[in-house]
């Protein structure tokens, strides 16, 4: 950390107070490359037992501590030979060719290795950095220069991580670029929104390997045998799942996960989210959770605030009739323009971003509603219409035809979609700005959800139904209630799975990403907000 510190001060303290972590492809080929110093070896003898004479010999995976320092280290190598002791730190990479052949950050970090060796009673002289990719070793010498350059690092990072504040992002800064924690970090995006002079460089966003295990089959039992999930079902053979393949396991009805299974996922930080049978979104299991206490410290300070919960819940509401405008535009098939209805909604977004109370907005809302829902026959094929496909208007509980059972189900899973990224980001699903808090209640999802209602949920449905992937044989009817055939779920979550992997231009940083990283993404952005790093939360919007 001491290395982080030097290196970036905000790296730090994400990784340290925060807890954050993201592998890279450079992380990855580090901890391959200590495979073998990461087994300890030999036994490190007292300082007063080391004898000029003995044979020189080396040690491996080292692990030192002072109370006294306050510091603690693990030493990837040490050289033990003419009564002193010398450190060696393994390094990914080629030497660089700077002066004294190595960074300050490295170098400090070495010395860090180098106190503590002289705390327990060694000498030390020197210490050396061994860089892989070229087969050099560097030598660094434990002058008082560098001595006191780690002293005020050590202090530094102490204060920083007893400060309770996030420090600022670098700016424009070559590093940045290939950090591990870039997108959780987001330094462009945060300078971008308090400056607005520079445009963010595109995110490396790296390539979704892992998605969601779904197992609606309600007599299933999930069992962990190695890496690996065996999902039974009766009558049936096996399936099993990879668990670095599984993002996220999606239980529906009475699937059950034993104990073993459990530990597992908690401990690789898998979430398990449950719903009912008919699909609703009843909660999730998780391990400990986020360590991010700050983030939500205020999180809850901002929703004890009337002003800026107004603040927020009118972002929210006027991003939602916006996208409901912009999907009306896109898929609009009624013979006549929308040019009334775009008006008029547009109107309606202005006024919610004005509103003077939530319970003013909360009627703007209403009446946008309405206005989108009374259009939404007008985005369905005639295929759809003539097949018993019909929308006359927006039915929640229960929903009385298909149209609005496939939209209360779409809700539902992009409710946990969203409940999921705001849990990974260390923010409190269930205490919103908008939505009131209730029992059971993921009330910031709902809030963040308002946004992407039109864009994923409602376009998903569209997309299902007008492409004949979901039909009348998708649904069961009875008791004046309509429902998803277990066959009719699995082929509209394939629909809604596909339009989480699109990818869509963010309209303030203008690269492109899709819908699983943009949740991320404006999770962390409202994080920063609450934090106060950026004075306002960027609502998404698109074109």
């Amino acid at each position: 950390m001491v290395n982080e510190y030097v290196y970036c001060p905000r790296l730090a303290y994400l990784m340290w107070v925060q807890q954050e972590w993201a592998d890279s492809a450079d992380t990855i080929e580090g901890r391959h490359l200590h495979r073998r110093a990461d087994r300890p070896r030999g036994r490190l003898p007292e300082a007063a037992e080391l004898d000029a004479a003995d044979p020189p010999f080396r040690l491996r995976a080292l692990t030192l501590g002072s109370e006294r320092l306050g510091l603690v280290a693990r030493l990837d190598v040490l050289e033990v030979g003419e009564g002193r002791v010398a450190p060696v730190d393994i390094k990914r990479g080629r030497r660089p060719h700077v002066e004294k052949n190595a960074y300050l950050p490295e170098r400090v970090q070495l010395c860090v290795q180098a106190l503590l060796l002289e705390e327990h009673g060694y000498r030390v002289e020197e210490g050396f950095l061994w860089f892989a990719e070229s087969r050099e070793k560097v030598r660094v010498a434990f002058d008082e220069e560098l001595r006191r350059e780690t002293r005020a690092a050590i202090e530094g990072l102490r204060f920083v991580a007893l400060s309770g504040r996030l420090p600022p992002p670098l700016e424009d800064s070559p590093k940045c670029s290939r950090c591990s924690l870039v997108g959780i970090c987001l330094p462009d995006e945060v300078a971008f929104l308090r400056k607005g002079e520079v445009s963010p460089r595109p995110i490396a966003v790296p390539r979704t390997e892992a998605l969601p295990l779904y197992v609606q089959e309600p007599r299933a039992r999930l069992r962990k045998e190695g890496g690996t999930l065996v999902i039974e079902v009766p009558d049936g053979s096996p399936v099993r799942a990879r668990l670095v393949d599984v993002s996220c396991l999606v239980l529906f009805g009475s699937a059950s996960l034993t104990t073993p299974a459990l530990h597992e996922l908690m401990r690789r930080e898998i979430p398990v989210a449950w719903h009912s049978y008919g699909g609703w979104f009843l909660g999730l299991t998780q391990g400990m959770g986020h360590r991010n206490v700050e983030l939500r410290t205020a999180q809850y300070r901002a929703s004890f605030d009337p002003r800026h919960c107004l603040e927020l819940a009118r972002g929210f509401v006027a991003a939602k009739i916006r996208n409901q405008r912009t999907l009306l535009r896109r898929n609009w098939r009624g013979r006549e323009p929308p040019d009334r209805l775009l008006l008029e909604l547009r109107r309606h977004a202005e006024r919610a971003a004005h509103a003077p109370d939530l319970g003013t907005l909360l009627g703007i809302e209403g009446n946008a509603a309405r206005l989108y829902f009374g259009a939404f026959p007008q985005l369905l094929r005639e295929e759809a219409l003539a097949a018993g496909l019909a929308f006359e208007k927006r039915h929640r509980r229960p929903p009385p035809d298909p149209l609005n059972a496939l939209l209360s189900f779409a809700y539902a899973m992009l409710a946990r979609s969203l409940a999921v990224a705001l849990a990974t980001v260390g923010l409190d699903p269930y205490r919103g700005f908008f939505h009131q808090p209730r029992y059971g209640r993921p009330a910031l999802a709902l809030d963040l959800m308002e946004t992407f209602r039109p864009l994923v949920a409602d376009s998903a449905v569209l997309t299902a139904v007008n492409n004949g992937e979901i039909g009348p044989r998708d649904f069961l009817a009875g008791a004046g209630a309509v429902a998803l055939t277990a066959a009719g779920r699995k082929r509209f979550i394939a629909c809604f799975e596909r339009r989480l992997a699109v990818e869509t231009t963010h309209p303030l940083f203008g690269y492109r990403v899709d819908y699983r990283r943009l949740f991320l993404l404006q999770a962390r952005l409202l994080g920063r907000h609450l934090l106060g790093e950026i004075p306002a939360y960027p609502d998404f919007t698109t074109r």
